[in-house]
């Protein structure tokens, strides 16, 4: 190779002609697997790390190896990490190792490799060297301009999940050409439209997207043989970290890039690929000999960090997939505990149980609570958790989220919730008003303040009044529009459990709608928070005693520990982490293998991958638990214990129940008779997007009532009707009751109302 390719050769001569130190320093600590990785001759290898067996030494020393002892120049190295995090910790590692002239190695993400290549060379795209980098929100108004222009519906295409589907396609290496024809149909067509005009107006901006970060490398090295040459020769060797995690365009990169040496040295475990919702492709790993021929496979079994009987719990539920490269953990830690199992009545006495279990680890294991950590399938989930660890002062903190409360949809449904108790709540009023969208923005806001002002009125209560306050036009419209919905949710109130004005809320609002109609993975996870909140709210007897108790549980102050917390988080965000003590939660056919994963064989396979990450990040002390029944949506529904709770073994396990389990078996023996589409959780009235008429109809719309009229309710006694408004389900009469006095609105479709 030309030296030409070196940026500074008296280093380099420097670098080649130091004298050879004894590797045994490198190697000294190494099992025999990881001897064989580091000390690899050349060529494609894969190596496959499994859990805890000690991934990131076998990287570092491998580089340092290449550079010491095979006198490898530091800039003929590029070591691709997936964040700037892990790439930092793998240089200061191998400097520690060899010293400062690792520093003019290439260790980088693979947007950060992409990006430095193109800064370098974009002008064979035609791009600028000074491009632009549009981040997401960037992305998304660029789209969301552009939906304008061609006149879509944005309310019923949000312009986030149209960007979302333009990231999908990119990552896919896909044209707006090739994308519908890989399945036409109207909405991938609109997609595609916005798609070529989003290329353009990149284009005209000398601009790139973080997508186009990797897809124009890639591009860039298909199509300019100087570029592709350059770093072919340049990199002698390549290596990976998370292979697994990678997608088609990534993959893509690593093979063009190593076409010349072949030294493609990659390191992941097909078991812990579990990030499909983001473009990873677990095909990549799994399919590494057949793309690069001639390939070593060199397995990575023994795990530093587990019990072997946590070890044995993993095994035996990973081998039940079948897309995998098949591996065996052991330890020479010993066995350890037993795993405890917990079956609770419901997700309350799961809670309890559970922070009782965080209790016995701390005090009688004597493990700091900042060794210890709750897993659970959805963010959702973190709900009672949360309040129970505040009830019984064990101290928290959600790790990579907010807490329960504090999360965007669920204070938005408050908001509203607040102001049919309170109809003058300036805060909320100011918070949901143009929460969805109704065109009543700050200008619209600010007239409706100086009315209010002006006639010492608050806020909300000027809100029915925006014509007076000068209003026109959509204001005027989205105004009048939110002043009718909340004399709806009043009226509903009266008659309806906290759960499921909660529920209405939800669906009058267009709240539901919007999260429904963007389809992402987040939107779903907020869906999913709402459905909790209905369930906190199905506790109380009435709205104002659950917003009283809410205040004080939302804002209740961390309790401070010199221990720390207990670490709160999904198993998604468990990855890469470890903890003396583990408890997994939600054990249940439909929460934990989720419920979108249960007619799709590839997501059922991710789902027990993530089960497996889970058991993984426990080191010493592992306890399960499910509830025999869990509320979706404030209504009760029995649960299925999950499949990956039947699959640990029963010799590995110790059942610390109150009432005796039900026998133990495969997941194959019993008749589960759930899929996703049958489910409660995906019914619309689980969703909210039903109504409460549709649920109960009471008939009381059907009585011609006028004004004097004397009637009884159920649960407020006899009255007198003061007026009746609206007709068929929104029919409305107003009510005052004989023993208050006060006059209620009712909807009479579902009030249990009766003439006298």
């Amino acid at each position: 190779m030309s030296q030409g390719f070196f940026d500074d050769d008296a280093l380099f001569d420097t670098v080649t002609s130091r004298p050879q130190r004894d590797p045994s320093r490198l190697l000294a600590d190494l099992t025999e697997p990881q001897r064989q990785a580091v000390t690899h001759p050349g060529g494609p290898i894969l190596v496959v790390a499994g859990a805890g067996s000690g991934k990131t030494r076998v990287l570092t020393r491998r580089v340092a190896y290449l550079l010491e002892v095979d006198h490898v120049a530091p800039w003929e190295i590029l070591a691709i990490t997936f964040t700037n995090k892990a790439a930092d910790e793998m240089k200061r590692r191998v400097n520690e190792l060899v010293g400062g002239r690792s520093d003019r190695m290439w260790v980088q993400t693979f947007h950060s490799a992409c990006l430095r290549m193109l800064r370098a060379h974009s002008d064979v795209l035609g791009y600028q060297a000074g491009f632009s980098i549009y981040d997401t929100d960037e992305g998304r108004a660029e789209v969301e301009r552009i939906m304008k222009e061609l006149h879509i519906d944005i309310k019923g295409n949000k312009p986030r999940s149209v960007l979302s589907a333009i990231s999908a396609a990119k990552n896919a290496m896909l044209t707006p050409e090739t994308y519908v024809e890989v399945n036409a149909d109207p909405k991938r067509e609109m997609v595609a439209e916005v798609f070529q005009r989003y290329e353009s107006t990149l284009r005209r901006a000398n601009a790139m997207d973080f997508d186009d970060l990797l897809l124009n490398a890639v591009r860039m090295l298909q199509v300019s043989d100087d570029v592709r040459d350059r770093y072919q020769q340049q990199f002698r060797h390549i290596l990976v970290d998370e292979f697994q995690d990678t997608n088609g365009v990534q993959s893509e990169f690593v093979t063009i890039l190593g076409g010349y040496h072949h030294n493609v040295f990659v390191v992941g475990d097909a078991d812990q690929s579990i990030y499909r919702f983001r473009a990873a492709d677990v095909r990549n790993i799994l399919l590494f000999s057949e793309r690069h021929p001639g390939a070593t496979t060199i397995l990575l079994e023994e795990n530093f960090r587990s019990t072997q009987t946590i070890l044995d719990a993993a095994n035996a539920v990973i081998s039940r997939n079948e897309s995998r490269i098949p591996k065996n953990l052991f330890t020479h830690k010993g066995h350890g505990e037993k795993i405890r199992l917990f079956a609770a009545d419901d997700e309350y006495d799961e809670g309890r149980w559970v922070v009782q279990e965080l209790q016995r680890f701390r005090n009688e294991l004597n493990i700091p609570w900042r060794d210890i950590a709750v897993f659970y399938r959805t963010n959702a989930q973190s709900r009672v958790l949360e309040e129970q660890c505040i009830r019984s002062g064990v101290p928290y903190r959600v790790i990579a989220g907010l807490r329960f409360y504090d999360r965007k949809e669920v204070k938005d449904v408050l908001a509203y919730a607040r102001l049919i108790v309170n109809p003058r709540d300036d805060a909320a009023a100011r918070r949901v008003i143009n929460e969805p969208r109704r065109g009543v923005g700050a200008a619209a806001q600010s007239k409706i303040q100086n009315y209010a002002s002006d006639r010492n009125l608050s806020f909300a209560e000027a809100i029915g009044s925006g014509a007076m306050a000068g209003l026109t036009g959509k204001a005027a419209r989205g105004a009048e529009q939110f002043d009718e919905l909340m004399s709806e949710l009043r009226a509903l109130a009266n008659d309806l459990t906290p759960g499921e004005i909660i529920a209405e809320i939800a669906a009058r609002s267009g709240i539901m709608k919007e999260l429904l109609d963007d389809g992402s993975e987040e939107a779903r996870s907020r869906v999913e928070n709402l459905g909790e909140l209905a369930n906190a709210a199905s506790e109380y007897e009435n709205l104002l005693e659950f917003l009283e108790r809410l205040a004080l549980t939302a804002d209740s102050d961390q309790l401070d520990s010199e221990a720390g917390v207990v670490s709160l988080m999904t198993l998604h965000v468990a990855k890469g982490l470890e903890f003396p003590a583990v408890v997994i939660t939600g054990l249940e056919e439909g929460v934990f293998p989720h419920v979108r994963a249960m007619d799709n064989q590839a997501e059922l396979e991710e789902e027990r991958r993530l089960a497996y990450v889970g058991i993984t990040r426990a080191m010493r002390h592992l306890t399960l638990t499910h509830a025999w029944s869990r509320t979706q949506w404030g209504r009760r529904v029995d649960s299925l214990t999950s499949r990956f709770w039947n699959e640990v073994p029963e010799e590995l396990v110790h059942d610390v129940s109150a009432r005796p389990p039900l026998r133990r078996s495969t997941f194959a023996e019993l008749d589960y008779g759930f899929t996703g589409r049958d489910s409660e959780f995906t019914s619309g009235r689980a969703f909210g997007t039903g109504s409460a008429q549709e649920a109960s109809r009471s008939g009381a719309d059907l009585l011609g009532l006028e004004s004097g009229d004397r009637v009884h309710h159920d649960r407020f006694g006899d009255g007198t009707v003061t007026s009746v408004t609206g007709e068929g389900e929104k029919q409305r009469a107003f009510v005052r009751f004989d023993e208050t006095g006060s006059e209620k609105q009712l909807v009479l479709s579902i009030s249990p109302l009766r003439r006298i």
